[in-house]
């Protein structure tokens, strides 16, 4: 079981390199991935983007751009469906996202006669590494589903359950998180959580334990879940957490960032190949534990 970034990416390494196809790449910390990626057996990275301004952001970062493959394409767009493009090709193995607005990868993926569907819904699944927790930890759908109904979430939970198995993690527990931990005929998303729950004891969902409604103190504390009295094999244990929605689960991601120095990455999984998709402001080191992310997933 994988139980910090360090192990993950050490993991990926075992994987690697894939070929990755990056938008708009012409930016410091995307650039700073690249090479980290690069030189530690991740990946081989295709830079779609605008060669000056790339030229300048390595000449700034005093970094080489030996060793990649760059694709002329200064528009954003079109960048994406390049991608996109060489992903279907069979010329790269995942897409990543430097300083393109994340729609244009989203919506070229989401394409359905050139994008990568495959059936399945598309949903982000966020993995979080936080000081003295212990273990990771995984939430979603923080930024693709804005407010997603029972089948819905039904998928959001098996792309997490299967992403968690790929770090090792052989049966994860799920909490489906609402405001309080009892179910409610006048409050649809509690009626969804059971609803979870019980598909996941008859197989609906496979490869994880599915408990819910749970609030977010009693999902992941056992001390809260006890004095709770709640009894259950998720609550306290919680190895995924199902957000309300993308709003919420967006929230609950950056006040652990932000307060709780959690570290992040974020990859969109459910198509061909999983999209890496850090936010344009994140740090490099972010960028790089998402790309590995994305390496052991594919």
């Amino acid at each position: 079981m994988i139980r910090t970034f360090s192990e993950l990416v050490q993991a990926a390494q075992n994987k690697g390199p894939r070929r990755v196809a990056i938008v708009a790449a012409h930016e410091a910390a995307t650039l700073q991935a690249a090479h980290q990626a690069r030189n530690q057996g991740l990946a081989e990275c295709i830079l779609l983007c605008d060669p000056a301004r790339l030229e300048e952001v390595a000449s700034e970062q005093r970094l080489t751009l030996n060793g990649f493959d760059i694709i002329a394409e200064p528009d954003p767009g079109q960048a994406a469906w390049r991608a996109v493009e060489m992903v279907n090709a069979g010329q790269a193995g995942l897409a990543m996202n430097g300083l393109a607005h994340p729609r244009y990868l989203i919506e070229a993926a989401l394409d359905r006669e050139r994008g990568l569907r495959v059936g399945k819904l598309l949903t982000d699944v966020s993995v979080f590494e936080i000081p003295d927790f212990g273990r990771l930890l995984l939430i979603s759908d923080i930024a693709l589903v804005v407010s997603p109904g029972l089948e819905e979430r039904v998928a959001i939970v098996q792309n997490a359950i299967d992403v968690a198995h790929r770090l090792g993690i052989t049966e994860p527990k799920v909490a489906i998180l609402a405001a309080a931990e009892t179910v409610n005929p006048k409050v649809p998303l509690s009626r969804d959580a059971a609803d979870l729950s019980k598909m996941a004891e008859r197989g609906q969902i496979k490869g994880g334990i599915v408990d819910g409604p749970l609030g977010f103190d009693n999902a992941i504390s056992p001390e809260s879940a006890a004095i709770k009295g709640i009894r259950s094999p998720v609550a306290g244990r919680a190895d995924i957490l199902i957000a309300p929605d993308m709003e919420a689960g967006n929230l609950l991601a950056r006040t652990l960032v932000c307060f709780a120095r959690a570290k992040m990455a974020s990859v969109i999984v459910g198509g061909k190949c999983p999209l890496v998709m850090p936010s344009r402001t994140d740090p490099a080191e972010t960028k790089f534990v998402s790309l590995a992310l994305g390496v052991l997933v594919a």
